[in-house]
């Protein structure tokens, strides 16, 4: 298992990337951090610098960045992109969190 993208977070993240211009090799950077209302936060962030510990995917020509702790917590995570009348932002659908917040931004396993 790894962790996956949906076609919308691909185009979103090329759109950032290319918009931003960004270096080539940038990739999503995606983790964890203690905090939030379920007990850990969701970080996402570009990053062009591969860490020595980091597991990396690559995901529809998107290269994927993340921790090895992180990585604990968010394998077999699919991101997805939404946009609606509330806003728009990535969003995780995680099979390792027992439960989330009504944002969706913080969760608990």
């Amino acid at each position: 298992m790894a962790i996956s993208l949906s076609e919308r977070a691909v185009k979103e993240v090329e759109r950032i990337v290319t918009d931003q211009s960004l270096p080539e090799e940038t990739g999503l950077r995606v983790g964890v951090k203690g905090g939030g209302c379920s007990g850990f936060s969701y970080t996402l962030g570009f990053d062009d610098q591969k860490r020595a510990t980091d597991q990396i995917s690559v995901f529809a020509g998107v290269r994927i960045l993340c921790d090895p702790k992180s990585f604990l917590y968010l394998n077999g995570t699919m991101i997805d992109f939404e946009e609606s009348l509330m806003g728009r932002g990535f969003k995780f659908t995680n099979p390792n969190a027992s439960k989330s917040c009504g944002c969706g931004e913080s969760f608990s396993v």
